[in-house]
Parts: structure tokens; sequence; C-alpha cells
């Protein structure tokens, strides 16, 4: 009996050690051990950053390891790998920093952090793929608690591997004594899946401007909720020195329930919710900043410097885990009447004692804060502009692009210097006998196309400048240039997209298998459109004709996430896409814009999550939306189809205001019509090109006011050039000065604007008063001499001498029936241009140049296009 029991012990002990070796993190940190630098000795925090509470939870000491910040406001950072390798869950933070030596500390979760250093400096970034931020600590603030059965979701398939964090220290006299830093934080693990999933929500304002003086500014944020129900627990507010108070709340049917509001210059601490408040879908989130801009001599911005501001609302919720979302974003008012209704309490600042104020602040003046550098990826974002919703768009029809000989054109895009870049089809068409019902292409014995499909045209005369993509590819489709002048393409027959160089004859990198339609993560089905992330080089592929998703890779072309399916019966629902045709990346506000075609409308998501913030859609739309394309300062420009039998709806494009979803205005062309207008771009200008699949046309538009002339306003003076290259100069009365903005000088002939230099005012008015008063007497002239010499004649008709006609011709100009000084007075010798000479014609629209020749690539000998199909 008594061998039965030591055998039996034995038993327990290996199987309590098996166990252990499977379960225990300590079993497994031998990898991370070998990667992990020791502390300093001078640090007070533990030489085992890992320790083993039992079978299932450990503790994860995050410290930065033993650092000496050499200037005032530098940001260091430092990652740590996750010491296991199945799922497990963050429940607890304990923070180890002293406002004395660091401003705040974020932690941040990923899979690849920017550098492999044991430290490094923040400006090189956090983390190289997308990052959710997991806990932010300034001011002092005590540690965050999570409800019991609630946690941050790491490791496994779909969980960060990395913490990183970031550790921002502000004044930089507290190191004198050389002595070495290690704040950071401990995060509390466990194994035990958690019912519950935490995440944060971010409100966020933009665009907020403070007058400098005022009293006080409303900063307003609101979101509508999409996603299924969470429930709010702690918060915390942000702003620099000028914010008052901050106050967030849920919008249900009219009423207003406070999430929770404070003083951004008390300890940023996340603060419970005082009272359970729970999200539903179609809730509204709603917050206001208070600021302030008194003490202050110019405006302020949002940014992240001493002079900037911010307006931050975080909110911590959990959710149910079979639909948690980890991260969610709201940066834009989605209803600023609704703050007429907001409770009078958001708008009492909280006061702050002046010495806990100094103790808050301290002696050193804020210059860097990058709370928001993993949304916006950059120290200060150019905020939207002020939208000037007072102009019209018209064609530019002096443009000889329209001319050109083009196959089907489905791709437009700008470089980045503001050419205009053409994707076309060549010879090839794309009609019924393309495809076969698994969507492999049927005409792959026509070849790759000969003629070059890229061509590089200039935006002001529609001269070739460069051209490239020949025998490349079979039927082109979506266009996009990132950053470094790089062409991104989509080819629906072979399946692919494509990465080439302005001169590189071989693509730098191809997505996609050769002619084999799928929808896994290497094969796409008609891929429709490409958009590369400009500040992290992401790439997004909308696909397509045959799949309903935005998928999202790494700069590297590796696969990273992807979002969207199918619309079901009924009305469409957000993330579901009919042909998700064209993408708008809207860098600025870290959105990306979808063309969803077949719906007849915009959606919008996150860049770093695919989450749904935004649908636009009007009844001048009708059933398809086929492009959109994005201007920074907040313009959005589409294109829709044609209607279909019955339908009211005109096929035209649009200019709308990307925050409200307002059609600001509409266009068509002048020159021929519209016929299925495939592919829209815009340049901050405002001058629109669009490319027409089926009329194998490009049009160009811009502002009526640009289209009618380029002018310089001064003193309520305007010169003016005409097609003919001469200047006419009008008087016109103003009820108030005009601002313009200045002329380079970048020819010796400018017109010269400065008051000190220019032509005086008694010059110009001069100037007009001489022709007016010598018309007046060569009329008067005219009128004796036919009296004089015809006075009996009582027809009517009688002819001007010689000499009179040449000198009324000259007056007229060149058929334009009104009277152009410039010849004028250019036909008398001794004449000076001087003060009138021509203005620069870059990007002129009305100056048609004689040599009008594109050089474009060979024309299209197909034959003319049978009726539209639907998959263009």
């Amino acid at each position: 009996m008594a061998g039965f029991v030591n055998n039996l012990l034995i038993l327990l002990l290996l199987f309590q050690n098996i166990c252990l070796g499977f379960r225990s993190p300590l079993s497994v940190f031998k990898r991370y051990k070998d990667t992990t630098t020791s502390l300093s000795s001078e640090c007070l925090g533990s030489d085992q950053p890992v320790i083993s509470f039992g079978l299932s939870d450990f503790a994860l000491d995050i410290r930065m390891p033993g650092v000496t910040p050499k200037q005032s406001d530098t940001y260091l950072c430092m990652s740590i790998p996750l010491p296991v390798d199945d799922e497990a869950y963050v429940v607890d933070f304990k923070p180890h920093a002293s406002m004395d030596t660091v401003h705040h500390m974020l932690l941040f979760g990923c899979n690849e952090p920017s550098s492999a250093e044991n430290y490094w400096d923040c400006d090189e970034g956090t983390c190289k793929d997308k990052s959710n931020i997991l806990y932010a600590w300034a001011r002092n603030a005590p540690p965050t608690r999570l409800p019991k059965g609630v946690g941050f979701r790491v490791g496994g398939e779909t969980g960060s591997r990395y913490f990183v964090l970031q550790v921002h220290y502000g004044d930089v006299s507290a190191f004198r004594d050389k002595h070495k830093d290690c704040s950071g934080v401990t995060l509390h693990l466990t194994h035990q899946k958690q019912p519950l999933i935490a995440g944060m929500y971010l409100m966020m304002s933009v665009n907020t401007v403070i007058p400098p003086g005022e009293k006080v500014v409303d900063a307003d944020i609101a979101c509508h909720y999409k996603r299924s129900p969470m429930h709010l627990f702690a918060y915390r507010v942000h702003t620099h020195r000028l914010g008052k108070v901050v106050s967030g709340y849920r919008v249900r049917n009219g009423q207003w329930t406070l999430i929770g509001r404070q003083s951004p210059q008390l300890p940023q601490a996340f603060y419970p919710v005082e009272y359970p408040v729970d999200v539903s879908y179609n809730d509204i989130l709603a917050a206001r900043c208070v600021f302030t801009g008194e003490g202050r001599t110019t405006e302020t911005h949002i940014g992240g410097t001493a002079n900037d501001e911010m307006c931050n609302f975080y909110i911590m919720y959990y959710m149910e885990a079979k639909h948690a979302v980890s991260y969610m974003t709201c940066t834009q008012n989605a209803n600023p009447e609704m703050f007429r209704n907001i409770p009078n309490e958001a708008n009492i600042p909280i006061p702050v004692k002046s010495d806990v104020l100094k103790m808050m602040h301290g002696h050193h003046e804020e210059t860097k804060d990058s709370d928001t550098s993993y949304l916006l990826q950059q120290a200060k974002k150019e905020e939207a502009e002020i939208l000037d919703q007072d102009f019209h768009i018209e064609e530019a029809v002096e443009w000889p692009g329209l001319d050109l000989k083009l196959g089907q054109v489905s791709g437009l895009a700008l470089d980045p210097e503001n050419n205009l870049v053409v994707f076309h089809r060549g010879d090839h068409l794309w009609d019924e006998n393309s495809f076969d019902s698994k969507f492999v292409y049927q005409q792959r014995g026509l070849g790759p196309i000969e003629q070059n499909t890229i061509l590089v045209l200039n935006p002001s005369n529609a001269k070739l400048l460069h051209s490239t993509g020949k025998s490349l590819f079979y039927l082109p489709h979506g266009l996009s240039v990132d950053k470094n002048g790089n062409y991104w393409v989509t080819d629906v027959a072979l399946h692919q997209v494509f990465k080439l160089g302005a001169s590189d004859k071989e693509p730098l990198l191809i997505l996609g298998v050769a002619l084999q339609p799928g929808s896994d993560k290497n094969h796409f089905c008609q891929p429709t459109d490409v958009a590369v992330d400009p500040i992290t080089g992401s790439i997004y592929v909308s696909d397509g004709y045959c799949n309903s998703r935005i998928i999202q890779f790494s700069p590297n072309g590796l696969y990273m996430m992807q979002w969207g399916e199918e619309t079901s019966l009924g009305r469409a629902r957000p993330g579901q896409f009919r042909i998700p045709h064209s993408l708008a990346l809207i860098s600025d506000l870290s959105q990306l814009c979808v063309a969803d075609r077949e719906n007849g409308r915009i959606q919008c998501f996150r860049l770093e999550t695919g989450e749904f913030t935004k649908e636009i859609k009007h009844k001048a739309f009708g059933r398809e939306l086929f492009a959109v394309s994005y201007v920074p300062g907040g313009l959005l420009f589409a294109v829709n189809g044609m209607p279909y039998p019955g339908e009211a709806e005109s096929v035209q494009g649009f200019v709308m205001n990307f925050s409200t979803g307002e059609i600001i205005d509409t266009f068509i062309p002048l020159r021929k019509s519209f016929e299925m207008p495939h592919d829209i771009v815009a340049s901050e200008d405002r001058t629109v090109f669009v490319g027409d699949v089926h009329a194998k046309a490009v049009w160009k538009f811009a502002s009526a006011e640009k289209m009618e002339h380029r002018s310089v306003k001064k003193a309520g003076i305007e010169v003016q050039e005409t097609k003919e290259s001469e200047t006419i100069v009008e008087a016109r009365l103003k009820n108030k000065p005009e601002s313009t903005d200045p002329l380079k000088n970048t020819d010796k002939h400018l017109v010269q604007e400065a008051s000190s230099t220019g032509v005086s005012f008694v010059l110009i008015t001069t100037l007009l008063i001489i022709p007016v008063v010598v018309l007046l007497a060569i009329l008067v002239f005219i009128r004796w001499r036919k009296t004089t010499v015809y006075g009996g004649n009582s027809d009517g008709e009688h002819k001007l001498d010689s000499s009179s006609g040449r000198i009324l011709g000259r007056l007229r100009g060149k058929g334009s029936g009104g009277i152009n000084l410039g010849n004028f007075f250019a036909s008398h010798k001794g004449y000076s241009r001087k003060g009138f000479d021509r203005l620069s014609t870059e990007g002129s629209d009305q100056e048609k140049d004689e040599d009008d020749g594109t050089d474009s690539e060979e024309e299209c000998s197909a034959s003319p296009l049978p009726p539209a199909p639907s998959s263009s």
C-alpha cells in the first residue's frame, strides 16, 4: 500500500511539472531572456522582468533600460516581446514614474516595433505595423484598474506580440546629476480566458482654431456608433495649457448621459465612469473641450508643440469577446446642431488651484506632445482648411487633352510634380467576351497591350512628358501614384496589383497570381484600385468585381488584414460592398474612402482598423457611383454612372464637403458628353480631371474664376491675360478690398505687385481714361463725317472708311468684340508694356500653345464599343 501511495505521489509531481512546462510563463522564457537586457544597477525596478504568479498569471515589468535624456522634450521608446506565444490578457497596470522626470507615458501593442535596439528616439516611430494604445499615464496619475472579467487581449493569432513603451521626458534639468531613469509600467497578465475584452475609443478634434484673446472657444466632436454594444468603465481627458474642461457624453434619443468630465490640468489618469454607461448601435458619442485664447497673441491650432493645443477624450470600454474591437476613433462632428442642447455643465470650467497648476506644469514649456502620433503619425498635420463653398466647376474648353488618341481610359492620378498620369487600355477592350463565368480571362491569345499604357501629361497643355507600361498589361483598371513617384496599378485580367518605378521597365512589386482569380490572402479577383499611405507606406487594395473587400498590405507586400463583405438582401449595411470600385486615401484624417459602385455610395473607414466611420449617399448619385477623389482641406470629388431607363439622375461630377457630406457643386462637360466616367482626380487648386472608359477621353475642369482669368488683384484693378497673351486691364469697383495670394517671381516679366514698385493707381486710371476719350473722339468724328458726306441718305447703311475700320479693328482685337488695350497700345511705337506684361502661364487653361501636338501613343484601332457592359 505504501508503495502504491509513493508511486501516486511521484505521478502527481510529474504531472505538475508537465503542466508547468506547458502553462507557466517561466518555462517558455528562455527565448525571451536571451533577448532581454538587464536593467541598470541604478534602477529601482526588478531585475527579473517576468514574475510568475502560478499556473496562469504572471507580471511583466516594462521599464526604460537606464536612460539619461540629453535635452528637454526627448521622446524615447523601448519594446519588449510578449513572453508567451499563446493568447493572454492584460488585466491590470501599475505605473512607475514621477512627473518630476516624466511628462507622460504611452503603452502601445503591435507586432513589429520600429527598432530592435534596447531603446530609440521615438521620432523613428513606435511600430512598423498598426498599433493600439493600451495605456496612458501623465501627471502622477494613479494606477488603472480593470473590472473583473475584463482584459486587453494580446498574443495568439490576433493579438499584439510586442509592447512598446514611449516616455516623454519634459524638463531634463531633473537629470543634472546624470542619474539613469527606469520609468515604466508593470502589467498583470493572465492566461485565463476573459469573457469581456477591453478596448480604447479615442475622440479627438483635428480642426479647432483658437483665436487670440478669445475668452471661450468650444471644440466639439460627435460620431454615430455603428457596432455591437459596448460598456464604458473609464475615461481620460487631454489638452495642453489652454484647456479648461473636457466632457464626454452618450446621446440617445436626444438624452445626454455623462460619461465623464474633468479638468485637463489635473493628473491625466483614467478615471472610473461614475455610473455605468452602455453604448448601443446608432447611439451618438459626443465630447466637448472648452479652451480660452486669453494670453495668446496668435491663433492656436491643433498640433504637437507648445504653441498648439489638443482636444482628446479617451474611453476605456469592454465588449463581449465574440464582437470585440480593440480600438476605435472619432475625429469629426457629425451633428453640430445637437450641441445646442449639451448640458450646461460642459461649459463650466473646473477650477484648479494655482499651486497645483504650477506643480502640474512645472517650469518648462512643453514643446512636443505625441499623444496622437500613433493616429496622425507625424508631429503636426496640416489641419483642414475652412471650405470656401462659393465656387463653381466648369470644363476647361481650351484644354487640348480631350483630343488625345487613347484607348479605354480606366485610371487617372497626379504625380508629385502635379503632372497628370493616365492609365488606358490601348487596343484592348473589356466586353462581354473577356471573361468566363469563373472570372478567368478568355483573350490571352491577344497578348499584352503593345502600346505604352501609362502616359504622363503636362496638365496645362496635355503635352506628353513620359510614357511606360508597354507589353505588361491585358486590361488596365486602377491607378495611383505614391509620394516617391512610383506607379501603382491593377489589372483585372491578370488579377494582380503592380508597383512600377517611373523609369523602370520591370515591376518593383507584384501582388496576386497572374491570370488566377481567388479570394484568399494571395489572390485577387478583378482588383479595381490601389492606394498607398504616404506616411506608413501601407498598401490598400479594393478587390473587386468578384470579391467585396478591402485588403491592407505592409509596404513590402505582406498581408496584414482585410475588411468588407458582399451586400446582403435589402439595404446595404456599413462595410458591405457591391463592387468597391475606387479608393481615396485621406491621410490627414487617417481614413480611406471607397466608391461602393453598385450601392451608389461612398463609405469611409479608419486606416488602422478598417472601422466604418461614415457613409455619403445622395439621390443625385443614382444607382452607381464610380470614382472618388479627395483634396486636402476637406473637398471630396466624385462621378456617378449613367441612369437606368426611366430614372432622372444624370451622369455628372460632384464636389462635396467631406465633413458634412453636403454637395457643394455639380459639373458636366461642355464638349462631348460623359458616357461612362470611370475615374476622377483633383488637385489642391481644384483642377479636376475625369477619364471616361467609353468615350476614351479625359476632360479637364477648373473653377469658373480660374477659367475666366489668372489675375492679380490690387486696389480694385485686375490684370488679365487672354488667349493671345495680350493684357486687358479692367477697372472694377469693389465694396471692399480682396486679399490675394502672392505670385512667385519666376519670370523677369511678371507683373510687379508691391505698391512701392508696381504701377500706380493714377497711371492705370490715366491709361484707362485716355483710350476711352480717344474712342469717343473717333466716334464723334465718324458721326460728323457721316453727317457731312451722307447727310441726305436715309437707309442707314453706311460703310466706314478704311482708316476708321483699321482703328476700330485694333480696338476690338481678334474676334473679341471688346477693347483690347494690349494690342492697341502695343501697335504704337515707343509704347512700353512695363507693368502690364504677360503673367506666368504655368497651369493656365486660357492660353493654348500654338504647337498642339500631343505625342500620344498609337491610336486605338479597335472598333466602336458595343452597348456598355456592367463591368468596366
